[in-house]
């Protein structure tokens, strides 16, 4: 927030840059609704498991089908992935479901068991139900979810060579890419001929662990040998990795046994199996009632044993099927990373080899939110940043050296890192190698944001950068919505860039600052026309640029566009003249025309270039000091070109150099310029 607050969160110890990683596609529409800590999940390609619920709304009597879903949810959790349990309410498929609509599920009566045939109409009516296997798959494989785990499958029904009834869970692992995570298959069904079907379905099907025996639900051995075998959640994970890299339609089936202290007698179960069969035959219970009516049955004939089995092995999939997303997520980095696309000669040599390498050492403070208060208090302003901290030494001399802020609004938290980021930069000022530590970013929650809501709502701007979690974006820019307040979002990296734009959020956003690769980011989130490549060319460059600002301004106020040594383009709603940088009447909006204004950049030769990781930070607040300060606009660009000019010539991400002397109105006034150019946006 800026004038009396400015809020935003950023890293806090070193430099700030990151890595991009390419970030599928989100299903969106009417029919979806992925909850915020998912969306962000897979944005940041951090490993996230899904999960069914028709064990919740089918599998179970309430209340224990409540305390099993959240407990899988928090071995999901402890085991390093985020749970994204799948579920239909009220005629919207929700991938992630609230501790509330977990509840609703668990203690509805009438709700539907939701496969790949179901889900047109139960959406189409507006119901809610569980999703059975292939419907969670369908809905995982959409959200770019890689990994789903669940008790057991479904298959070929004893006696299905005559009855036909084959489960759409073996078709749906034959055409949708989802390495799915079970028990083997529910032992209530014919297992031979159920490997049989998913053999001619071409889906891979491995064993987890010591034996290649195909586990049989609720206990370990079924008689029948699985194809293949996979020892741990690493060589699982090869295997998927492999499956995806081969771009098959076709899922993986990964088959965990049941733990042996709580896995049933096969003879028990088998026996059971038999009466609950004749007792559904004698009753006529087929198709999608026959499952649920089995396990109920085959629990009371156990005296609960099945269900105790059932429980374990849940839990246990669950912590397998964790830890095999958590390995994949780490293999998919390493080998994106292994396969960028190498730079000419300008590419120096990386580190390696274990040696020591010659080179200067140097703490700075950084990070996207930091930056913003740190320049906009040089300024004049007086921003209250908000951000978390650990009580560590870090810590310490954060607050030491931003004394010149105002941070009493910061969350210092025991037994947490304060946000590090260790950068190696080259001799011309850019990145080389980056490692960071930001795990405390996610501690920036709505709950916390809301303590300073008054201050907020008072603001005459709020500043949010791509490092805070989704939600609480969400809820600034709800805010931001029924107050009116003017929001500025700093988009941090290609990779966070889309975080508002997962939603209707975006459009309560007055101002965004992205570079190119951000803003065809952003794009791409919201379906529009993406460019082959970028350009290099400025020509090019700026007309691309203004095709993709174009579809944003049906919001946004105004796009600031930064493209490094280019300069900037300025792209928003011509009003006099020139560009207006505040937000006029509504009347008086819609009747100005769009336009763009490319800005040159502040030349300095590269000698004098130290660091580059704050400039666009400190171009940013320079913009809006100028327009808290309600300058005209070139005023407002070119002390923003000023202040980031100071930062290329520092050590430091935001110049210590910067002032209200050296970066003013009057200082903007006594220069010399290059010329802008005024481009038409249509």
């Amino acid at each position: 927030m800026i004038g009396k607050i400015a809020w935003s969160l950023g890293k806090h110890v070193s430099t700030v840059a990151c890595g991009t990683t390419h970030v599928r596609r989100f299903l969106r529409g009417a029919y979806v609704r992925i909850q915020p800590s998912v969306q962000e999940a897979l944005m940041e390609g951090r490993p996230v498991v899904a999960l069914e619920s028709t064990i919740i709304t089918h599998g179970m009597a309430y209340p224990q089908n409540l305390s099993m879903a959240r407990d899988v949810e928090e071995i999901v959790t402890k085991n390093g992935a985020v749970p994204a349990t799948v579920g239909i309410l009220r005629g919207q498929i929700h991938i992630g479901l609230t501790d509330e609509e977990l509840e609703f599920l668990a203690s509805s009566k009438n709700v539907t068991k939701v496969s790949r045939r179901d889900l047109p109409f139960v959406l189409s009516q507006g119901l809610s139900g569980g999703t059975t296997v292939s419907g969670t798959m369908i809905a995982a494989h959409k959200a770019g979810i890689r990994v789903f785990v669940t008790g057991g499958i479904g298959g070929v029904h004893r006696g299905g060579e005559n009855s036909l009834d084959v489960s759409a869970d073996l078709t749906e692992l034959g055409r949708t890419p989802v390495a799915v995570v079970s028990a083997g298959v529910k032992s209530i069904l014919d297992i031979g001929r159920t490997l049989e079907y998913l053999e001619t379905q071409g889906v891979c099907v491995a064993a987890f662990g010591e034996s290649r025996e195909f586990p049989a639900f609720f206990s370990r051995q079924s008689g029948f040998q699985a194809p293949y075998q996979v020892r741990d959640e690493e060589e699982a994970a090869q295997l998927i990795a492999s499956a995806l890299g081969l771009g098959m339609s076709s899922g993986v089936l990964i088959a965990v046994p049941c733990p042996k202290e709580r896995a049933a007698s096969g003879q028990v179960i088998e026996e059971a199996i038999q009466q609950a069969l004749s007792e559904a035959r004698s009753k006529g219970i087929t198709g999608k009632e026959l499952t649920p009516f089995m396990l109920r049955r085959l629990s009371e004939l156990t005296d609960g044993k099945s269900l105790d089995s059932n429980l374990a092995l849940i839990q246990n999939n669950a912590r397998v099927g964790s830890g095999i997303a958590v390995a994949l997520s780490k293999l998919q980095k390493a080998r994106r990373k292994g396969n960028l696309p190498r730079r000419e000669d300008t590419t120096p040599p990386q580190p390696g080899g274990g040696q020591t390498n010659a080179g200067g050492v140097r703490r700075t403070f950084g990070g996207v939110g930091r930056n913003l208060a740190d320049c906009l208090s040089r300024l004049g302003q007086t921003p209250l940043f908000l951000s978390a901290v650990g009580k560590d030494e870090h810590s310490e001399s954060v607050l030491h050296y931003c004394h010149h802020m105002d941070m009493s609004a910061i969350l210092q938290l025991e037994a947490k890192n304060t946000a590090t980021y260790c950068a190696v930069i080259t001799s011309a000022g850019e990145l080389s190698v980056g490692l960071g530590d930001m795990d405390i970013h996610h501690q920036i929650t709505e709950q916390y944001v809301s303590q300073f809501k008054e201050n907020l709502c008072q603001a005459p701007l709020v500043c949010i950068d791509g490092n805070v979690p989704l939600s609480t974006i969400q809820y600034v820019c709800q805010l931001a919505r029924e107050h009116q307040i003017a929001v500025c979002y700093e988009p941090t990296d290609e990779n966070k860039a889309s975080k508002p734009f997962l939603s209707d959020s975006w459009k309560a956003l007055t101002y965004i600052s992205p570079n190119l690769q951000e803003l065809r980011a952003i794009n791409r989130t919201l379906g529009n026309p993406l460019p082959a490549e970028l350009p290099t060319r400025l020509e090019d460059v700026v007309q691309t640029a203004v095709a993709l600002a174009c579809p944003l301004l049906l919001h946004l106020h105004c796009v600031v566009v930064t493209l490094g040594a280019l300069g900037i383009l300025l792209c928003g709603k011509r009003l006099g003249g020139s560009i207006s940088l505040c937000p006029g009447p509504h009347e008086q909006a819609a009747a100005a025309s769009l336009c763009a204004t490319h800005y040159p950049a502040v030349h300095i030769s590269r000698e004098e270039i130290v660091n580059v990781s704050g400039a666009g930070d400190s171009l940013m607040a320079g913009i809006l000091a100028g327009i808290l300060a309600k300058h005209d606009t070139d005023t407002c660009v070119r002390m923003g070109l000023l202040a980031a000019s100071l930062s290329l010539r520092s050590y430091e991400p935001v110049s210590p150099e910067i002032s209200t002397s050296s970066v003013s109105q009057e200082q903007v006034k006594s220069r010399s310029w290059p010329e802008a150019k005024v481009w038409k946006m249509h």
